[in-house]
């Protein structure tokens, strides 16, 4: 009876702590209530207590690592110092400095564009500019909570000019976040594997996330004219009889990041069999997030990570 009796005990001592557990990620900060990628978005995340603010980065011609979706100057998003949106793509942020970039308004969206119809919801705060990665950790930092951090490498195999080589990458990243004492709490993420396995020699304990997606126009797992996909530095899917958690884990990713609509309660099952967390993006509808819960994900990435913490705390 005492072991019967200790062991519902455990049990339920446990319940809390999976459920506390459990990544609520800020995309892009929060991207479906403040300018994406902006210090407001980060502040507004952690007004909603996610436990990870996801973001990406980018690489001025002066070597700053700076927080940036789009490696090219997005026209939905960017006002000149006139305050006048981009008549079309600018720059790659590779060809500019650090100061040039920082002329830049990020705080609001171009009503007339495409863009604005995905985040109705996001309230502008103009005066928002390119922040750089030295910012938002030195605001992690100093957070009342120890939230983590997931920053996500933009760069392409197949536009190599528009950021640094991935070996360069990954150090300048590295450099930063050690600089800054928050190795423990940075995940290392990246579509370009590159960026992942170089990281892992420069900073053996880093912990990285692969990033995929398989859907009909976009795939950076499958292989391309009979070879390995160049976004998957040289490991091939046909080697590990096409299943992407095994090409994961053989990359030496902690995290599988899958697009939420290729995250399936099989795969979801075979990833955590080899000991990958899994962490799909961006899931904005409750129904898909109330799916992705039962099917077993440790955590997701939102737009809207206030939706995801009310289903939490729900449950």
């Amino acid at each position: 009876m005492r072991r019967l009796i200790m062991g519902v005990l455990l049990a339920a001592a446990l319940v809390p702590v999976r459920a506390a557990a459990f990544d609520i990620e800020g995309h892009r900060g929060a991207r479906g209530l403040a300018p994406e990628n902006t210090l407001a978005a980060f502040r507004r995340a952690l007004a909603l207590r996610v436990t990870t603010i996801e973001t990406d980065l980018a690489v001025t011609r002066d070597d700053v690592v700076v927080i940036s979706h789009n490696p090219r100057l997005n026209p939905d998003i960017t006002r000149d110092a006139d305050g006048k949106f981009l008549a079309a793509e600018g720059p790659a942020i590779r060809t500019l400095t650090a100061a040039a970039l920082s002329r830049y308004d990020i705080g609001r969206v171009d009503a007339q564009s495409a863009y604005a119809k995905q985040v109705p919801d996001q309230q502008p705060v103009d005066g928002e500019h390119f922040p750089t990665l030295d910012a938002l950790l030195d605001l992690a930092r100093h957070a009342d909570y120890p939230v983590r951090l997931n920053v996500e490498t933009k760069l392409s195999p197949d536009l190599p000019g528009d950021a640094p080589d991935p070996e360069s990458f990954a150090a300048r990243v590295i450099e930063r976040v050690q600089a800054a004492g928050l190795t423990e709490r940075v995940t290392l993420q990246s579509f370009d594997w590159r960026t992942l396995l170089a990281a892992k020699r420069i900073a053996p304990a880093l912990r990285t996330a692969c990033l995929t997606i398989e859907t009909a126009n976009t795939n950076n797992v499958a292989s391309r004219g009979g070879r390995a996909s160049p976004w998957t530095a040289g490991l091939d899917l046909s080697a590990f009889d096409a299943s992407v958690p095994r090409l994961v884990h053989a990359a030496g990713c902690a995290v599988w990041s899958p697009f939420y609509r290729n995250a399936t309660a099989t795969r979801i099952a075979e990833a955590h069999a080899l000991g990958l967390e899994v962490l799909p993006w961006t899931v904005n509808d409750v129904a898909e997030m109330k799916r992705l819960i039962a099917a077993g994900v440790d955590g997701i990435i939102s737009d809207y990570p206030d939706r995801l913490r009310a289903l939490v705390d729900a449950r």
